[in-house]
């Protein structure tokens, strides 16, 4: 391609104020009537080109192609309902066409598969947008999008050079139903209902219904609440956390026919559970130093309401001293042993015989709030394996040991058992010793001096004294739980006797477990989601455990093998985890995991739809159509003009080029234009001259 430039000799302005001055004398001369005005002016305009310096430059340009940017969704969501097999067969022919059309090196085109990322949903315009990065802007002929349209990054990619045309995948009859956690707290105190405020929402074209759709709650995996609730209306719902700590809530609405994926007709919501306040009932019998000991490790516990009710003065004691001299006011049995015992979390019987004080009634109503679900610690002394022993009351029934009538008062140092090693309670106490064990084996802390003698008939011996006699035994009861320590020396480890020993741990431990603290928790499992993965983590008294069936959000399964890490506590993992909610089993107990989202921002709104891309491509000229409707013909067409047509899409022809060669030349050397310039002026001189 040939053009002319101009190098001037003497800067433009400049050169323009002497192309001035030339007309002005010229004129002159012409209103004068010099009969070789034209011939000076002609020799003036021949100095004003050599001034300008015009040349002829001859560019050597190849021709290069456009280039056409395909982006193809494989996201999780544009998988669903045949979408992907859509995605493939248009991908296909989309490149055998720009194939065809590139034809002759004309078009050239850029192939880019965009994923999920994780948390972030696919992120298709990021991708065009670093595609696009990386060509010069004039050889873009424009971008084809074959995806669901559901899009997360809208705002990554203002504008674009060339046409972007969309092809959607899916139907446009698609629909789907949803559940939508809109107001969750993230604390709950435990006993006391809180409000949930959900919503099931029907996306797309749903088909026409009651309105009405079920839900349900289940909290850690047990036996859902059910709920009617109206569709596209938030509701609350009240739920009651059982237990503190994390509680995992699994809300879901089961599946309906044809809608594209239950992905997210469930999601989890983890919420804690706090107790407002531990209520204690700490009943003592005949006073001794351990007495002051619970009394101070209760109440050392601001969160701790005690009562405590105690025995001062038996009945056998009658010295006939007034009632009112000895108290104000009555204590009151009925109230606390029949009508308000269920408001308590833990009730302990310290060193407590028959007296003739509480009646039967009061140990059989006790009996019920264990089997109901409550908590009951038994510190016995001597008089535990006499005839004024609790166990000749209706506690025999839910007792989980039976006295022999023996007690045993020699020192001895309280071992941990074999079970009791992989039980949570006691597992790991010996760390807590305040010396290193003997060489035997023996614990590093104080002996104790009296044991009542007793024959497991029910739960664990996690403690064992002398010849290996049962010291402290764990049962199950109903809903309940009974512990049962068969010493009242406990308090030596708490005055520091042989430097003592883990007294306020051992304690703190057995209140938790009496009162179902999850961390505490014998036979569990429990599943944590991180980084891509599923952690496992069994606890049981076994020897052994099977491998953990774990279901994945798609449902697929695997069978996972656990190796134990610690007595009593073994672990697996799932590493490259799908991202949602997973269920474990293993054996009867059940567990839910949660890796990334419940429900993935890919699934919050599976329904394909234009709405999200329709503004950038409307903006560049494109146009949004799906490939149900056909796959439309592919053109190119001149920059700026229409890019779409009733079966067709377009692209630019950038008609870009490369320069391969250059080459200049002077149009008005100085020489000749000095000799040109100088004969003008002597002819003009002659002509002038006659």
């Amino acid at each position: 391609m040939d053009a002319i430039d101009l190098s001037p000799l003497l800067p433009l302005p400049l050169i323009a104020v002497l192309a001035g001055l030339t007309l002005f004398a010229t004129a002159v001369a012409l209103w004068r009537g010099l009969t070789g005005w034209w011939l000076r002016g002609l020799a003036a305009l021949v100095l004003l080109a050599a001034l300008a310096g015009p040349s002829l430059r001859r560019e050597d340009r190849a021709p290069v192609s456009s280039i056409a940017i395909v982006v193809v969704d494989d996201s999780a969501s544009n998988r669903i309902d045949g979408r992907d097999g859509q995605t493939g067969e248009a991908a296909s022919e989309l490149a055998e066409r720009l194939d065809r059309l590139g034809a002759g090196g004309r078009l050239e085109v850029r192939t880019v598969h965009v994923a999920e990322r994780g948390e972030d949903g696919t992120k298709l315009l990021s991708a065009l947008s670093e595609a696009a990065a990386e060509l010069p802007a004039d050889r873009i002929a424009g971008a084809i999008l074959v995806t669901d349209g559901q899009v997360h990054d809208a705002d990554a990619l203002p504008g674009f050079p060339g046409p972007v045309q969309v092809l959607l995948t899916g139907h446009a009859d698609d629909w789907d139903r949803r559940v939508v956690v809109e107001t969750a707290p993230a604390f709950a105190i435990v006993g006391e209902a809180v409000r949930l405020v959900l919503k099931v929402e029907d996306l797309g074209e749903a088909p026409q219904s009651s309105g009405i759709a079920p839900i349900s709650i289940s909290l850690d995996g047990t036996e859902p609440l059910r709920f009617e609730v109206p569709v596209n209306r938030s509701v609350t719902l009240p739920v009651t956390l059982r237990r503190g700590g994390v509680n995992v809530l699994q809300i879901s609405t089961p599946r309906m026919a044809g809608e594209l994926t239950d992905r997210n007709n469930a999601t989890i919501v983890s919420m804690n559970g706090v107790r407002d306040r531990l209520r204690v009932l700490l009943v003592s019998g005949e006073p001794y130093p351990g007495e002051r000991t619970w009394r101070n490790l209760l109440k050392s516990d601001s969160s701790v309401d005690l009562v405590h009710f105690t025995i001062l003065r038996p009945p056998e004691k009658q010295d006939f001293v007034p009632v009112f001299e000895l108290s104000l006011i009555a204590f009151p049995t009925q109230e606390l042993f029949m009508e308000k015992v269920d408001q308590f979390d833990l009730i302990i019987f310290d060193r407590y015989k028959r007296r003739g004080i509480l009646p039967n009634a009061y140990f059989e109503n006790i009996a019920r709030y264990v089997r109901d679900g409550g908590a009951l610690l038994i510190a016995s002394g001597s008089d535990f394996a006499g005839a004024e022993s609790l166990y000749r009351s209706p506690l025999r029934e839910i007792l989980p040991v039976e006295p022999t009538a023996r007690v045993i008062e020699e020192g001895f140092v309280p071992r941990v058992s074999e079970v009791g090693e992989r039980h949570p309670v006691t597992a790991g106490l010996e760390e807590h010793a305040p010396r290193p064990p003997a060489a035997d084996g023996t614990p590093g802390w104080g002996r104790w001096f009296r044991m009542v003698d007793v024959n497991p008939i029910a739960g664990e011996t996690v403690m064992q004294g002398p010849e290996d006699r049962p010291l402290l035994v764990l049962a199950h009861e109903g809903e309940g739980r009974i512990a049962v320590l068969n010493s009242d020396q406990a308090w030596l480890w708490s005055r520091g006797f042989e430097g003592g020993g883990p007294q306020l741990e051992l304690l703190r431990r057995l209140a938790h477990w009496l009162m179902k603290e999850p961390e505490l928790e014998e036979e569990v499992l429990r599943g944590t989601g991180q980084d891509g993965a599923v952690s496992i983590e069994r606890r049981t008294l076994s020897d052994s455990v099977p491998p953990v069936t774990a279901t994945s959000p798609s449902g697929e399964t695997r069978s996972v093998a656990l190796v134990e890490t610690a007595p009593g506590r073994w672990e697996g993992r799932v590493d490259d985890a799908e991202n949602g909610l997973w269920r474990l089993e293993n054996g009867d107990q059940t567990a839910v995991a949660v890796v990334g989202p419940s429900s993935p921002q890919e699934f919050a709104d599976p329904v394909s739809t234009g709405e999200v891309l329709a503004p950038l491509a409307g903006a560049s000229g494109g146009s949004v159509r799906r490939v149900e409707d056909g796959l439309p013909d592919v053109r190119l067409v001149r920059a700026g003009r229409v890019a779409e047509g009733r079966a067709w899409i377009g692209l630019a022809d950038r008609e870009a080029y490369q320069v391969r060669d250059v080459r200049r030349m002077d149009l008005a050397p100085g020489w000749l234009s000095l000799i040109l310039a100088a004969g003008l002026a002597f002819i003009a001189w002659r002509v002038e001259g006659r």
